[in-house]
């Protein structure tokens, strides 16, 4: 019988990388998402962004998390037996995403541990770095992941 998922609680080691590559963002993506949630005149327009400490369009961070997450759904997270999140702990934007920016990202596994309440859970805490095609790092966030785990331990027992 196969598993309906690739990965499971237990395939994530601490330690452990996955790489992806990411999308080239266009100046148009960056104003569309910036015009909606983030319309802060260096997001989208050219003249203020001119003038602005960037010299230019820049993403908005928020952006730059939304095409991370996207990265992380095509890296592992839709093959996963994914319980959700209790959130993320820290995100940091470090050098602005300018059009035609080309992203990837690296995930690495800091922690695992099984939840004591709920014996079919355990809980990853990821790091998520994302860099521009320069390989210079661009975003950096921390957050927790909640997954089912292949064998749970009966309610009621240690492990």
């Amino acid at each position: 019988m196969t598993e309906p998922f690739k990965y499971y609680f237990e395939d994530f080691e601490p330690g452990h990388m996955t790489e992806v590559k990411g999308p080239t963002v266009s100046r148009e993506e960056i104003v569309e998402f910036a015009s909606r949630y983030d319309p802060q005149p260096f997001h989208v327009n050219e003249e203020k962004a001119k003038q602005s400490i960037y010299h230019g369009i820049i993403a908005s961070g928020w952006h730059t998390v939304s095409l991370c997450m996207r990265m992380i759904c095509d890296a592992y997270l839709l093959d996963a037996a994914s319980m959700g999140s209790s959130g993320v702990d820290q995100v940091r934007w470090l050098i602005p995403v300018r059009p035609g920016d080309t992203l990837s990202l690296r995930m690495t596994v800091l922690e695992t541990k099984s939840s004591r309440t709920r014996p079919e859970m355990g809980i990853v805490r990821h790091r998520w770095d994302v860099f521009n095609q320069n390989q210079e790092l661009v975003m950096e966030m921390t957050g927790i992941g909640l997954y089912r785990r292949r064998n749970p331990a009966p309610r009621g027992s240690a492990g």
